[in-house]
């Protein structure tokens, strides 16, 4: 049963843009109405800035704690490879208890036999979800969907071992696609981008890092594509060549209109569970201002009903304070970096 509806006012709020002073429905949902009317004096008040919730477009929940994510600003997260089964059961952890972000998965990682995660250490043997022919690659992508899952993970990992052929990768974005699962590659190793990208891949899972892409190559890519950035697993803060490189991809690839989401590969090294302030300076230095930085964060969800589900989102994000006005993208990543989300129950216990 919908909560009756309890109305309370915001210094500032940003949902797709910004705006001053603002009005918030809250049942069991935030939403966010408009400017205050003067019939509306003497409401409760939120301090700060309401956002809507903040995204990270590429976690592994299996190697953190989901419960630490709140404080630290991510409401909501797209897991992008672990057991099928005990994925599939996020998405209604999420749904159920607040303590976890909204989730939604891709199950296993398909990779063809030998293929990375197959032999890698960092997650369970059954994440890799091996697929040897088309045949093959039709019935996981069917299992996946079965389970739940939002997005297709691919490995496209030449530098870790084979990758698909040519006809059995086409045959897994399509099937993905017949499905309406967005199709999500790990591109590694010299051309694998070129390859996701003739495929028909609608999304990178990581910028490119092993080579300088070419102009027309990044054109065509922003074109058809967006890029999840997990810019900071490339050294943790401490750069290095193959940091810069992918700074300079993604920033050619913003530069060409391409759609870049805020991702941490978090679980993958030392890696803050919450805003992550270095995969922010990061994307800064490829050119994001505070207003691309709060896209990348976004993501699609609004505040006003009318994000990706078409209703209002049971979680926001909240910073205390009012967002920076002097040079405001010289502070951004480190304002955005104390945000925690806020729920329904949160929000009016925070109000004056």
């Amino acid at each position: 049963m919908t909560r009756e509806a309890r109305f309370v006012t915001v210094d500032h709020a940003w949902s797709g843009g910004w705006s001053g002073r603002s009005l918030v429905r809250v049942t069991d949902d935030i939403d966010l109405l408009g400017p205050p009317r003067a019939v509306h004096a003497g409401l409760p008040h939120l301090p700060g800035t309401l956002l809507a919730p903040f995204t990270d477009s590429h976690v592994h929940l299996g190697l953190i704690d989901p419960t630490a994510l709140a404080s630290g600003g991510i409401a909501r997260v797209d897991d992008l490879g672990w057991d099928p089964d005990e994925a599939s059961l996020w998405p209604e952890h999420g749904r159920l208890d607040q303590r976890w972000p909204e989730v939604r998965v891709a199950g296993g990682l398909l990779c063809p036999p030998g293929g990375y995660p197959s032999r890698s250490e960092w997650a369970p043997d059954t994440a890799a979800v091996v697929v040897s022919n088309p045949a093959g690659a039709r019935r996981e992508v069917e299992r996946m969907h079965d389970l739940g899952a939002s997005f297709v993970k691919i490995s496209l990992n030449s530098d870790a071992g084979p990758v698909f052929t040519d006809v059995t990768l086409r045959t897994i974005v399509d099937a993905a696609t017949d499905r309406l699962l967005v199709p999500v590659a790990h591109v590694q190793g010299a051309g694998q981008a070129r390859r996701a990208l003739d495929a028909g891949v609608a999304r990178l899972a990581h910028t490119p890092f092993s080579e300088r892409l070419d102009d027309d190559l990044v054109e065509r890519l922003a074109a058809r594509t967006s890029w999840i950035s997990t810019l900071d697993i490339h050294g943790h803060g401490r750069g290095g060549a193959v940091h810069d490189v992918a700074v300079a991809n993604l920033a050619r690839f913003r530069a060409a209109g391409g759609h870049v989401l805020y991702g941490t590969d978090l679980g993958n090294g030392d890696l803050p569970v919450g805003v992550n302030a270095r995969e922010l300076r990061a994307l800064q230095r490829a050119g994001l201002d505070l207003e691309q930085l709060l896209h990348a964060l976004t993501a699609g969800a609004e505040l006003g009903g009318t994000g990706e589900t078409g209703r209002a989102p049971s979680r926001a994000t909240w910073i205390a304070t009012p967002p920076p006005t002097s040079d405001p993208s010289a502070v951004a990543s480190d304002w955005l970096a104390t945000a925690t989300v806020i729920t329904p129950d949160t929000l009016l216990e925070k109000t004056t």
